[in-house]
């Protein structure tokens, strides 16, 4: 049963996100509603095929099933909305059901989290990390405007972590399995999942007195794991598999050929490397003789123009895609090892999860800036029973993380609705989060508060000044908040690394 306080929760958040309906919204929304269309208009075999549209289908099969299965409300709802011809359609009827569906499929998410606080014992901190969770910045800003169904993916990924909590380790690899269905991003924590599962759950030991390791009895939970988690992948990809279209599922899932960075640089360490090879650019003009063989004009169309195909530099050396999942694997060894060579509990499970996210999101190939919710929303778990410096890092990620989303809501009447919104959420968690009773504010180092304060320096520079201050250089205000909220994302990486492997 919910409480008053979680039904003020629920009934304040869903308010907020009424209210952002009218604010603008991106190709995103299109692209779902195109999603709508092809899924109820189509067989499925024509799904991954179609292309009258540039907004092709490109998620896993459970989320085309998500969307068909919406799609039926849909045409009660308003029959133009699935007609596979009626692109750009955008009528407020249409507005309404898309908007709509995201505030309803969210509530996966407000259960997660209520879930969540029970099996925490329902503490003042857990709830404050709930409702920090569920009203956060990222949601707002990339569902309720820009348009997307993260809050309902990641209610997916929060209830398999709250599963692994309770001990039942079989329902939460299930759940990651069915997730990965949906949205394949989620791969990219799958290392995680992998060892805690494997050597959490599959490897047994004899009771006390006999010792060793139960060969039986761990092969046995080893195959019972792999049978439901092929269960859950041959119902989504069987279909596929037989008619002889996975190679074309795997084109649309991924699709190598976009540049390492998107057109608007995801505050990650390539971001940093691209901003390097900028300032060397200039360099090499005041002293020319230094580089004497540039390769200018490919690299500054390729990562100041806005474009998503390959990306060159001119002075560092190209990166390719074989080079970032090198990056990423090596990255991702703290996360491993904190699960192989420490004490492994769910807790353990969710700092990995943490960990192998921070990985992707700084050393991936074409990373979305959108991408950072992906190590935000598990870390937002954990401020539930922070230490100080863990609840230092989640300030100076969460601040930078949801800041660096700004540029994605562009339009001058959003303007006040973004600012208002982070405002709002960061003074709450700096104000209501708690380490040993000391507030996440007092825990920050003078360095660490600086830097969130440079954040409002930064939103004058780049939101309110004029765009005449930067003349021919437009793409510059991006840029300086790529590689702002760049640095405090690097930072709080480190840390992290600092807090789960060296300091304890």
């Amino acid at each position: 049963m919910l409480g008053v306080n979680d039904l003020v929760l629920l009934g304040v958040g869903i308010g907020v996100k009424l209210l952002l309906w009218p604010a603008y919204h991106s190709t995103d929304f299109e692209v779902h509603r195109n999603w709508l269309a092809l899924t109820h208009s189509l067989p499925v075999d024509k799904w991954y095929f179609e292309n009258r549209s540039e907004w092709t289908l490109d998620y896993p099969p459970f989320f085309a099933w998500f969307e068909w299965a919406l799609s039926h409300l849909a045409y009660m709802w308003d029959p133009r909305i699935v007609d596979i011809d009626n692109l750009e359609y955008s009528a407020v009827t249409c507005v309404m059901f898309q908007r709509l569906s995201v505030v309803v499929s969210e509530l996966v998410l407000f259960a997660a989290l209520m879930r969540f606080t029970k099996v925490s014992g329902g503490s003042v901190q857990a709830r404050v990390a709930a409702f920090l969770g569920f009203l956060s910045p990222g949601f707002l800003f990339v569902d309720h405007v820009h348009f997307q169904y993260n809050g309902f993916l990641f209610g997916i990924l929060v209830y398999s972590l709250v599963f692994a909590l309770e001990g039942h380790d079989l329902l939460a690899g299930v759940t990651f399995a069915a997730l990965l269905c949906f949205k394949h991003i989620f791969m990219y924590i799958a290392p995680a999942y992998f060892f805690y599962l494997l050597l959490h759950y599959c490897v047994v030991y004899r009771q006390r007195g006999a010792g060793g390791l139960d060969l039986g009895a761990s092969v046995l939970r080893l195959l019972k794991l792999g049978s439901c988690v092929m269960l859950v992948f041959g119902i989504a990809f069987g279909p596929f598999v037989a008619m002889g279209q996975i190679p074309q599922l795997v084109s649309r899932l991924f699709p190598f050929k976009r540049g390492i960075c998107h057109a608007y640089w995801a505050p990650n360490f390539w971001a940093l490397y691209s901003f390097a090879d900028r300032v060397l650019i200039i360099g090499s003009r005041l002293a020319p003789n230094l580089f004497p063989a540039l390769r200018l004009n490919a690299a500054l169309e390729s990562s100041t123009r806005g474009l998503v195909g390959d990306s060159s530099f001119a002075v560092l050396p190209d990166v390719t895609p074989a080079a970032t999942f090198i990056a990423t694997l090596v990255a991702q060894i703290p996360a491993c090892a904190l699960l192989v060579f420490r004490q492994r509990t769910p807790t353990r499970l969710i700092q990995a999860v943490v960990l192998c996210a921070f990985a992707s999101f700084l050393f991936g190939w074409h990373v979305h800036e959108k991408a950072v919710i992906l190590i935000l929303a598990p870390l937002g778990l954990l401020v539930a029973t922070p230490t100080k410096r863990m609840l230092r890092m989640f300030a100076v990620l969460s601040i930078s993380g949801y800041y660096s989303l700004l540029p994605l809501l562009f339009g001058a009447q959003e303007l006040p609705i973004k600012a208002a919104i982070m405002l709002i959420w960061s003074l709450s968690a700096l104000g209501l989060l708690k380490s040993s009773s000391v507030l996440a504010w007092r825990c920050l180092t003078a360095l660490e508060k600086t830097y969130i304060v440079g954040h409002g320096v930064l939103f004058l520079l780049t939101e309110i000044s004029p765009s005449c201050l930067f003349g021919q250089m437009q793409f510059l205000p991006l840029v300086l908040v790529s590689v702002y909220t760049a640095l405090g994302i690097l930072y709080s990486w480190l840390g992290m690394i600092y807090e789960l492997l060296a300091a304890e």
